[in-house]
């Protein structure tokens, strides 16, 4: 499947191959999982944290050091899951003039002290390197710390460490495999180690399901947060294009563009996304956010579970596979009893309305996007551009080229600027695809859409690359939207996740929304780190 149908299909993530292996779940034999040390933070929320503190039972620097240590366990060695490309050798020191703070007295928010990884897309201005995944930009030194990154450290958080990704965030050549970058090479998924984590922000939701830290920044274009936290089985938060600045953060599209939170709780995401949002003159598009940000930061930080919403129904993306419809049956039956109002039928867009001008915006912003953001490197940066990626991936196809190519890079190099009339009737056309959805919205006074994220992680394959079973986040990405995946269920011990996506600006609803469902099903359960999903047994 080349990326353009892919595209079309499912999103810039790959979901993983098609479900294969048990027939039933009584039939599946899996591994037995490796011996772990007793872990003291396992599923530890952000406010149980926060009571630890104040009560002085820890202490961020032990913490910090806990989490760590973890990591060495179960990402360098045991499972090794590679969902972590760096440690933040500041950490520990960070961590403990932070509790010097909080011994005077002083604290910054709920986030003080909290150990957060960063995905590594993401520039930090401090020993670690920003690279998006690539051996091109190894060693590459930003000149100061992205906008999130900035509020991070603001808000009093303990960066830990970067995290690995689908490199380029996913949007480099046909057969992509989600999760595997040249620099950090494949992060794997913590329920069965021979299944994809999906993408583009693998190794940030793996890490948060494997409790290496509590909190972790993501970033999609087109399902890159949702869709590995689905995988992995926990919250994803792609906010509003413009709520959160993306000054310092390697870009695919600027229309669609959006950085936000992964964690294992509604209410632990929308805590960390209250402390990165707000308007930034580094990044135009956040003026818009500067009526929002009071309203947004006080519903954040105390949600309240909003069961009765009226939900449109996107009926026709739950029919992925007769053993994965049971799953979100069930969910929409939970969403029933519990007071909320299910829509239906409403018919949304058809990808075929787009005719790929969503992916030709996306061509288009990148070499745009990338350019710019090379020239923010200085002038002894060795990459300046996005030709010098792909002639540096020819000069070392061995590393970089070795399971799929650059075919989207060189699609994109080939593009002209945002002035020519393709991208202008590209961009167009996506707009009047948002003001359909808004129709809809409007036809049917909801509150928010429901639908599956996608299916179940599918083995990693490393000939053929992502196959998935379908999405649904390419309709929030075109339209600029917000949404987030709470975990509903499980496949075969494979975690499935629904997502509720709405307007622009719609954060506290589907926050207050999907708090309703988390507490309604109670649907994630902590990984295992088993080897593999297993085969049916014999006779079944």
């Amino acid at each position: 499947m080349n990326r353009r149908k892919f595209l079309q299909r499912v999103a810039c993530v790959g979901a993983g191959t098609a479900l294969t292996g048990c027939v039933t779940q009584q039939s599946c034999a899996p591994a037995a999982a490796p011996k772990a040390a007793p872990f003291s933070l396992k599923e530890v929320t952000l406010a149980q944290l926060q009571n630890y503190f104040a009560s002085g039972r820890l202490s961020s620097a032990s913490v910090t050091r806990e989490y760590l240590r973890r990591i060495h366990a179960l990402d360098r060695r045991g499972p090794r899951l590679k969902a972590i490309l760096e440690i933040n050798p500041e950490a520990v020191s960070i961590a403990t003039a932070l509790d010097r703070e909080r011994i005077t007295g002083k604290t910054r928010g709920p986030l003080h002290g909290v150990p957060v990884l960063i995905k590594d897309n993401l520039d930090t201005r401090d020993h670690m390197s920003t690279t998006a995944g690539s051996l091109a930009l190894e060693g590459s030194l930003p000149p100061r710390d992205s906008f999130v990154v900035e509020r991070l450290r603001a808000a009093g958080a303990v960066i830990l460490g970067k995290t690995n990704l689908s490199e380029w965030a996913n949007f480099r050549g046909n057969r992509s495999l989600s999760g595997w970058s040249g620099r950090g090479g494949q992060t794997r998924n913590p329920y069965f180690l021979d299944r994809s984590p999906s993408g583009s922000s693998s190794g940030s939701a793996a890490a948060v399901s494997a409790n290496f830290a509590m909190l972790a920044i993501g970033t999609e274009t087109n399902g890159s947060i949702v869709s590995p936290a689905s995988c992995c089985g926990v919250v994803g938060l792609k906010p509003t294009v413009g709520l959160v600045s993306r000054a310092g953060i390697i870009p695919i599209a600027a229309s669609q563009d959006s950085a936000g939170p992964l964690a294992r709780t509604v209410t632990d995401a929308a805590a960390l996304l209250a402390a990165i949002l707000g308007p930034d003159p580094r990044d135009p598009a956040t003026a818009a956010c500067a009526g929002y940000v009071a309203s947004h930061t006080a519903a954040l930080l105390a949600p309240k579970p909003m069961p009765r919403a009226r939900l449109g129904v996107a009926r026709n993306l739950f029919q992925m596979h007769p053993l994965v419809d049971p799953v979100f049956a069930k969910a929409l039956g939970a969403l029933r009893e519990h007071g909320a109002e299910l829509i239906e039928p409403i018919k949304l867009p058809t990808r075929s309305d787009l005719g790929g001008a969503d992916y030709q915006r996306m061509l288009y912003e990148f070499k745009a996007g990338l350019n710019a953001y090379f020239a923010t490197l200085g002038p002894g940066a060795s990459i300046k551009s996005i030709e010098d990626v792909i002639e540096f991936n020819q000069r070392n196809a061995a590393r970089e080229l070795r399971l799929f190519g650059q075919e989207t890079l060189i699609e994109a190099a080939a593009k002209g600027p945002l002035t020519d009339a393709a991208y202008v009737e590209a961009n167009a056309r996506c707009r009047k695809y948002a003001d359909s959805l808004n129709a809809l919205m409007d036809e049917h006074r909801l509150d928010a859409i429901i639908a599956p994220t996608t299916g179940p992680a599918g083995t990693l394959d490393f000939i053929n690359g992502d196959r998935g079973l379908g999405g649904s986040s390419s309709y929030s990405a075109v339209a600029g939207w917000p949404i987030i995946t709470v975990p509903c269920g499980d496949v075969f011990g494979l975690p499935v996740g629904l997502s509720f996506f709405g307007r622009a600006w719609s954060e506290p609803t589907l926050v207050n929304i999907a708090l309703a469902f988390e507490q309604a099903t109670h649907a994630r359960r902590a990984p295992r780190f088993l080897p593999t999903l297993g085969f049916p047994e014999a006779g079944t």
